[in-house]
Protein backbone atom coordinates (compact mmCIF):
# COMPACT_ATOMS: atom_id res chain seq x y z
CA UNK A 1 0.00 0.00 0.00
CA UNK A 2 2.68 2.53 0.89
CA UNK A 3 4.88 1.73 -2.15
CA UNK A 4 1.86 2.34 -4.42
CA UNK A 5 1.40 5.81 -2.72
CA UNK A 6 4.77 6.87 -3.32
CA UNK A 7 4.10 5.73 -6.87
CA UNK A 8 0.98 8.13 -7.12
CA UNK A 9 2.53 10.81 -5.62
CA UNK A 10 6.23 10.61 -7.83
CA UNK A 11 3.51 10.32 -10.83
CA UNK A 12 1.82 13.57 -9.77
CA UNK A 13 5.49 15.27 -9.39
CA UNK A 14 6.71 13.89 -12.60
CA UNK A 15 3.31 15.42 -14.30
CA UNK A 16 3.78 18.72 -12.91
CA UNK A 17 7.71 18.96 -13.79
CA UNK A 18 6.88 18.26 -17.52
CA UNK A 19 3.40 20.56 -17.18
CA UNK A 20 6.06 23.66 -16.32
CA UNK A 21 8.60 22.44 -18.93
CA UNK A 22 6.15 22.36 -21.20
CA UNK A 23 5.08 25.55 -20.24
CA UNK A 24 8.27 27.35 -20.28
CA UNK A 25 8.76 25.87 -23.79
CA UNK A 26 6.16 27.84 -24.97
CA UNK A 27 7.00 30.65 -22.94
CA UNK A 28 10.55 30.48 -24.95
CA UNK A 29 8.46 29.83 -27.84
CA UNK A 30 6.80 33.42 -27.57
CA UNK A 31 10.49 35.12 -26.89
CA UNK A 32 12.03 33.61 -29.99
CA UNK A 33 8.99 35.35 -32.16
CA UNK A 34 9.17 38.21 -30.26
CA UNK A 35 12.86 38.17 -31.38
CA UNK A 36 12.41 37.23 -35.00
CA UNK A 37 9.83 40.04 -35.68
CA UNK A 38 11.91 43.12 -33.59
CA UNK A 39 15.20 44.73 -34.65
CA UNK A 40 18.03 45.52 -31.79
CA UNK A 41 16.98 43.23 -29.21
CA UNK A 42 19.13 42.79 -26.10
CA UNK A 43 22.51 40.69 -27.45
CA UNK A 44 22.14 38.55 -24.65
CA UNK A 45 18.87 37.24 -26.13
CA UNK A 46 20.43 33.78 -27.06
CA UNK A 47 20.42 30.33 -25.97
CA UNK A 48 16.69 28.33 -24.60
CA UNK A 49 16.54 29.43 -21.48
CA UNK A 50 15.59 33.19 -21.09
CA UNK A 51 15.24 32.80 -17.37
CA UNK A 52 18.07 30.58 -16.68
CA UNK A 53 20.08 32.70 -18.52
CA UNK A 54 19.30 35.83 -17.24
CA UNK A 55 18.22 37.83 -20.94
CA UNK A 56 18.02 41.43 -20.44
CA UNK A 57 14.85 42.64 -19.28
CA UNK A 58 12.96 39.75 -18.82
CA UNK A 59 11.76 38.57 -15.22
CA UNK A 60 10.98 35.33 -14.06
CA UNK A 61 9.16 33.32 -11.07
CA UNK A 62 9.21 29.10 -11.51
CA UNK A 63 10.51 29.34 -15.18
CA UNK A 64 7.95 31.46 -16.14
CA UNK A 65 7.86 34.64 -18.06
CA UNK A 66 6.79 37.38 -15.53
CA UNK A 67 7.42 40.26 -16.98
CA UNK A 68 9.30 42.25 -19.93
CA UNK A 69 10.60 45.54 -19.50
CA UNK A 70 12.72 47.00 -22.07
CA UNK A 71 12.07 50.57 -22.65
CA UNK A 72 14.38 52.68 -24.50
CA UNK A 73 16.44 50.31 -26.01
CA UNK A 74 15.90 51.20 -29.60
CA UNK A 75 13.46 47.97 -30.87
CA UNK A 76 11.65 48.12 -34.02
CA UNK A 77 9.18 46.35 -35.49
CA UNK A 78 5.68 45.13 -34.80
CA UNK A 79 3.51 43.80 -31.52
CA UNK A 80 3.00 40.31 -32.12
CA UNK A 81 -0.15 38.59 -30.82
CA UNK A 82 2.15 35.64 -30.27
CA UNK A 83 2.20 37.81 -26.21
CA UNK A 84 -1.10 36.54 -25.41
CA UNK A 85 1.05 32.61 -25.26
CA UNK A 86 2.48 34.11 -21.87
CA UNK A 87 -0.14 33.51 -19.58
CA UNK A 88 1.94 34.40 -16.20
CA UNK A 89 3.03 37.78 -17.72
CA UNK A 90 2.33 40.32 -15.42
CA UNK A 91 4.56 43.72 -16.55
CA UNK A 92 5.20 44.45 -19.85
CA UNK A 93 6.80 47.85 -20.81
CA UNK A 94 7.91 48.69 -24.04
CA UNK A 95 7.92 52.20 -24.07
CA UNK A 96 10.60 54.65 -25.86
CA UNK A 97 10.86 52.71 -28.57
CA UNK A 98 9.30 54.74 -31.34
CA UNK A 99 10.35 52.06 -34.12
CA UNK A 100 7.67 49.82 -33.09
CA UNK A 101 4.51 50.75 -34.89
CA UNK A 102 1.36 48.72 -36.16
CA UNK A 103 -1.72 48.32 -34.17
CA UNK A 104 -2.34 46.88 -30.53
CA UNK A 105 -3.57 43.36 -31.08
CA UNK A 106 -6.62 42.47 -30.19
CA UNK A 107 -5.66 38.96 -28.53
CA UNK A 108 -4.05 41.68 -25.59
CA UNK A 109 -7.23 40.83 -23.92
CA UNK A 110 -5.81 37.79 -23.05
CA UNK A 111 -3.08 38.60 -20.64
CA UNK A 112 -5.41 38.32 -17.27
CA UNK A 113 -2.88 38.82 -14.89
CA UNK A 114 -1.57 42.10 -16.17
CA UNK A 115 -2.43 45.27 -13.77
CA UNK A 116 -0.42 47.94 -15.84
CA UNK A 117 -0.53 49.36 -19.25
CA UNK A 118 1.99 52.23 -19.97
CA UNK A 119 3.84 54.39 -22.58
CA UNK A 120 5.43 57.63 -21.31
CA UNK A 121 8.19 59.43 -21.33
CA UNK A 122 8.85 60.44 -17.63
CA UNK A 123 11.03 59.27 -15.01
CA UNK A 124 8.29 57.00 -13.51
CA UNK A 125 8.85 55.39 -10.03
CA UNK A 126 5.85 53.33 -9.50
CA UNK A 127 4.90 51.48 -6.02
CA UNK A 128 2.37 48.92 -6.69
CA UNK A 129 -0.85 48.89 -4.07
CA UNK A 130 0.10 45.16 -2.67
CA UNK A 131 3.81 44.74 -1.06
CA UNK A 132 6.08 43.47 -2.64
CA UNK A 133 7.80 45.30 -6.16
CA UNK A 134 9.49 48.86 -6.72
CA UNK A 135 9.29 49.45 -10.53
CA UNK A 136 11.73 52.35 -11.71
CA UNK A 137 12.16 53.82 -15.31
CA UNK A 138 14.16 56.79 -16.96
CA UNK A 139 13.00 57.81 -20.46
CA UNK A 140 16.67 58.02 -21.98
CA UNK A 141 18.45 54.34 -23.00
CA UNK A 142 21.63 55.08 -20.85
CA UNK A 143 19.82 55.02 -17.51
CA UNK A 144 17.55 52.34 -18.95
CA UNK A 145 20.03 50.12 -19.69
CA UNK A 146 21.77 50.14 -16.28
CA UNK A 147 18.73 49.64 -14.97
CA UNK A 148 18.33 46.76 -16.68
CA UNK A 149 21.55 45.44 -16.42
CA UNK A 150 21.63 46.34 -12.38
CA UNK A 151 17.80 44.65 -12.47
CA UNK A 152 18.61 41.18 -10.64
CA UNK A 153 20.58 43.17 -7.95
CA UNK A 154 18.19 46.07 -7.14
CA UNK A 155 15.02 43.97 -6.14
CA UNK A 156 14.01 46.67 -3.13
CA UNK A 157 10.80 45.77 -3.67
CA UNK A 158 7.79 46.58 -2.24
CA UNK A 159 4.84 45.34 -3.94
CA UNK A 160 3.68 41.92 -5.68
CA UNK A 161 4.84 42.09 -9.55
CA UNK A 162 1.04 41.17 -10.38
CA UNK A 163 0.73 44.53 -9.59
CA UNK A 164 3.05 46.38 -11.70
CA UNK A 165 3.37 47.94 -15.21
CA UNK A 166 2.82 47.25 -18.75
CA UNK A 167 4.02 50.20 -20.68
CA UNK A 168 3.40 50.82 -24.06
CA UNK A 169 3.78 54.35 -24.39
CA UNK A 170 5.61 57.00 -26.56
CA UNK A 171 6.13 54.40 -29.41
CA UNK A 172 4.80 54.29 -32.45
CA UNK A 173 1.42 52.45 -32.45
CA UNK A 174 -1.45 53.28 -34.71
CA UNK A 175 -5.22 51.85 -35.20
CA UNK A 176 -7.38 51.88 -32.53
CA UNK A 177 -7.71 50.99 -28.33
CA UNK A 178 -8.65 47.30 -28.68
CA UNK A 179 -11.82 47.01 -26.55
CA UNK A 180 -10.44 44.03 -25.34
CA UNK A 181 -8.34 45.50 -22.80
CA UNK A 182 -11.69 46.11 -20.65
CA UNK A 183 -10.98 42.25 -20.02
CA UNK A 184 -7.94 43.21 -17.79
CA UNK A 185 -10.03 43.38 -14.94
CA UNK A 186 -7.09 43.59 -12.56
CA UNK A 187 -5.11 46.75 -14.53
CA UNK A 188 -3.79 49.30 -12.78
CA UNK A 189 -1.90 51.19 -15.03
CA UNK A 190 -2.94 52.11 -18.70
CA UNK A 191 -0.94 54.25 -20.09
CA UNK A 192 -1.50 54.56 -24.36
CA UNK A 193 -0.09 58.01 -24.25
CA UNK A 194 2.21 59.72 -27.39
CA UNK A 195 1.59 56.88 -30.06
CA UNK A 196 -0.43 57.57 -33.13
CA UNK A 197 -3.75 55.98 -31.93
CA UNK A 198 -7.00 56.95 -33.56
CA UNK A 199 -10.47 56.37 -33.53
CA UNK A 200 -13.30 56.59 -30.31
CA UNK A 201 -12.24 55.30 -26.89
CA UNK A 202 -14.40 51.87 -26.88
CA UNK A 203 -16.91 50.96 -24.30
CA UNK A 204 -18.87 48.14 -23.64
CA UNK A 205 -22.10 47.73 -25.36
CA UNK A 206 -23.47 44.23 -24.04
CA UNK A 207 -21.91 42.06 -27.06
CA UNK A 208 -18.47 44.26 -26.60
CA UNK A 209 -16.08 45.15 -24.19
CA UNK A 210 -14.47 48.42 -23.29
CA UNK A 211 -12.98 50.52 -21.42
CA UNK A 212 -15.54 51.31 -18.41
CA UNK A 213 -15.24 47.27 -17.62
CA UNK A 214 -11.60 48.79 -15.72
CA UNK A 215 -13.56 49.60 -12.79
CA UNK A 216 -10.15 48.58 -10.84
CA UNK A 217 -7.93 50.65 -13.03
CA UNK A 218 -6.12 54.19 -11.32
CA UNK A 219 -4.38 55.54 -14.69
CA UNK A 220 -6.06 56.45 -17.68
CA UNK A 221 -3.24 58.16 -19.68
CA UNK A 222 -4.34 58.61 -23.38
CA UNK A 223 -3.40 61.84 -24.47
CA UNK A 224 -0.76 63.02 -27.13
CA UNK A 225 -2.46 60.63 -30.00
CA UNK A 226 -5.02 61.22 -33.13
CA UNK A 227 -8.22 60.03 -30.60
CA UNK A 228 -11.51 61.43 -32.02
CA UNK A 229 -15.45 61.27 -31.44
CA UNK A 230 -16.72 62.00 -27.87
CA UNK A 231 -15.86 61.45 -24.74
CA UNK A 232 -18.38 58.24 -24.16
CA UNK A 233 -20.63 58.83 -20.72
CA UNK A 234 -20.64 55.59 -20.08
CA UNK A 235 -16.81 55.57 -19.50
CA UNK A 236 -17.24 57.10 -16.69
CA UNK A 237 -19.11 55.25 -13.18
CA UNK A 238 -19.57 55.98 -9.29
CA UNK A 239 -17.71 52.41 -8.92
CA UNK A 240 -14.65 53.62 -10.63
CA UNK A 241 -11.26 54.02 -9.21
CA UNK A 242 -9.56 56.62 -11.24
CA UNK A 243 -7.20 59.15 -10.09
CA UNK A 244 -5.45 60.14 -13.63
CA UNK A 245 -7.38 61.12 -16.87
CA UNK A 246 -5.12 62.26 -18.69
CA UNK A 247 -7.00 62.72 -22.50
CA UNK A 248 -5.09 66.14 -23.76
CA UNK A 249 -3.78 66.82 -26.99
CA UNK A 250 -6.15 64.18 -29.18
CA UNK A 251 -8.89 65.25 -31.22
CA UNK A 252 -11.76 64.50 -28.62
CA UNK A 253 -15.24 66.58 -29.51
CA UNK A 254 -18.72 66.66 -28.33
CA UNK A 255 -19.59 67.69 -24.48
CA UNK A 256 -17.71 66.52 -21.22
CA UNK A 257 -19.95 64.04 -19.88
CA UNK A 258 -21.67 64.47 -16.60
CA UNK A 259 -20.54 61.17 -15.54
CA UNK A 260 -17.25 62.32 -15.01
CA UNK A 261 -18.53 64.20 -12.14
CA UNK A 262 -19.38 60.72 -10.45
CA UNK A 263 -15.35 59.38 -10.37
CA UNK A 264 -14.91 60.98 -7.06
CA UNK A 265 -11.54 59.33 -6.56
CA UNK A 266 -9.68 61.40 -9.73
CA UNK A 267 -6.99 63.48 -8.99
CA UNK A 268 -5.83 64.84 -12.09
CA UNK A 269 -8.12 65.33 -14.73
CA UNK A 270 -6.28 66.68 -18.15
CA UNK A 271 -8.75 67.21 -21.23
CA UNK A 272 -7.23 70.48 -22.75
CA UNK A 273 -6.30 70.90 -26.63
CA UNK A 274 -9.07 68.79 -27.80
CA UNK A 275 -12.14 69.91 -29.58
CA UNK A 276 -14.28 70.09 -26.67
CA UNK A 277 -17.60 72.14 -26.80
CA UNK A 278 -20.40 73.51 -24.50
CA UNK A 279 -20.42 74.06 -20.62
CA UNK A 280 -18.19 73.03 -18.13
CA UNK A 281 -20.15 70.89 -15.96
CA UNK A 282 -21.62 72.09 -13.15
CA UNK A 283 -21.31 68.81 -11.12
CA UNK A 284 -17.28 68.51 -11.71
CA UNK A 285 -17.22 70.38 -8.27
CA UNK A 286 -17.56 67.22 -6.51
CA UNK A 287 -14.12 65.76 -7.54
CA UNK A 288 -12.92 67.37 -4.14
CA UNK A 289 -9.75 65.24 -4.69
CA UNK A 290 -9.03 67.00 -8.00
CA UNK A 291 -5.14 68.67 -7.42
CA UNK A 292 -5.01 69.71 -11.81
CA UNK A 293 -7.66 70.68 -13.40
CA UNK A 294 -7.23 71.62 -17.11
CA UNK A 295 -9.26 71.76 -19.72
CA UNK A 296 -7.81 75.03 -21.82
CA UNK A 297 -7.18 75.20 -25.62
CA UNK A 298 -10.91 74.12 -26.22
CA UNK A 299 -14.42 75.56 -27.51
CA UNK A 300 -16.42 75.20 -24.21
CA UNK A 301 -18.70 77.95 -23.79
CA UNK A 302 -20.77 79.34 -20.65
CA UNK A 303 -19.61 80.07 -17.04
CA UNK A 304 -17.17 77.54 -14.92
CA UNK A 305 -18.43 76.18 -11.93
CA UNK A 306 -18.30 77.24 -8.62
CA UNK A 307 -15.05 75.46 -7.31
CA UNK A 308 -15.96 76.36 -3.63
CA UNK A 309 -14.81 72.93 -1.99
CA UNK A 310 -12.28 71.82 -4.19
CA UNK A 311 -9.57 73.03 -1.52
CA UNK A 312 -6.64 70.71 -3.06
CA UNK A 313 -7.11 72.41 -6.16
CA UNK A 314 -4.03 73.95 -7.19
CA UNK A 315 -3.98 74.28 -11.07
CA UNK A 316 -6.72 75.60 -13.29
Amino acid sequence: MMGSRVQVFLLVISIQILLVAAQSNEDFAVLKSLKDVWDNTPPNWEGPDPCGNGWVGIWCNNSRVTAITLASIGLTGKLSGDLSSLSELQTLDLSYNKGLTGPLPVSIGSLKKLTNLLVTNHLLLLACQNPGWLQFQWPNSQHNRISAAAAHSVRVLTCSLSNVLKSLNSNSFSGSIPPEIGYLSSLYWLDLADNKLSGRIPVSDGTTPGLDMLVNTKHFHFGKNQLSGTIPPKLFSPNMSLIHVLFENNNLSGSIPLTLGLVQSLEVLRLDRNLLTGPVPSNLNNLVHVNELILSNNQLSGSFPNLTGMNVLNYV
